[in-house]
């Protein structure tokens, strides 16, 4: 079998009970970065084998790892946080097994997600909305912020701490109310709503504000 583990996205208490038995007895664990996931495996004692598995692994490192696959032993995949396949690299491995492995089985072990998260607070109605992951640095962003403020759904999307004010000044004109989440499940969580030029006006102020993780959802409705 192949597992598709979700892990914390901050908090590691955040984790199921399911989710721990099945890395405690599985096989091997392939992971975005094994360096972050030890730190998860030492604190629940998980002493299962590690094997890295990230956004440049390619089809030669898949590879490798077809010994395992080939041989029926239990895998489990996990990223660095919250469940794979939602913005990292776990979608090309499952599309890797389909083609290769057909008779495997996959499973999901779902759990924490920044995605579902964020929607839980937002306080908006979200039965309905358009997701983008990670917007583009630079080729295609400028359509996408023209999509994001055009449309009639609300669309939720995640931002590093590296471009969060730049994409709050490119929505600065539209005076839509937005809710962003930044650092959830941790120690210095923050949600802020509000306009774009509210928000930027905080984060601005306080520098500290402008650290870690976001997620942003823009009220369309």
């Amino acid at each position: 079998m192949l597992y598709i583990v979700a892990t914390p996205i901050g908090n590691l208490e955040d984790i199921t009970l399911r989710a721990l038995e099945v890395l405690k007895n599985v096989d091997i664990v392939l992971a975005e970065d094994t360096r972050v996931s030890k730190k998860l495996f030492s604190h629940y004692k998980i002493n299962t084998q590690l094997i890295s598995w990230h956004q440049h692994s390619s089809d030669k490192d898949f590879d490798k790892l077809a010994k395992y696959f080939a041989s029926n032993k239990n895998v489990a995949l996990i990223t660095d946080a919250g469940s794979p396949g939602i913005s990292d690299p776990g979608g090309k491995l499952i599309e890797l097994v389909l083609t290769n492995f057909p008779d495997i089985e996959i499973v999901a072990v779902p759990g924490a997600s920044a995605l579902t998260a964020m929607i839980s607070i937002a306080g908006i109605a979200m039965d309905k909305f358009l997701f983008l992951g990670f917007l583009p640095h630079k080729k295609g962003r400028q359509t996408l912020m023209t999509e994001i403020k055009a449309s009639k759904r609300p669309v939720i999307f995640f931002e590093s701490v590296h471009r969060v004010l730049k994409t709050l000044d490119q929505l600065a004109d539209c005076n839509k109310q937005l809710i962003i989440g930044r650092e959830l499940t941790k120690k210095f969580e923050t949600v802020y709503r509000g306009t774009a030029k509210e928000i930027l006006a905080k984060l601005n102020n306080d520098k500290n504000q402008q650290k870690g993780e976001f997620v942003i959802i823009v009220n369309n409705v």
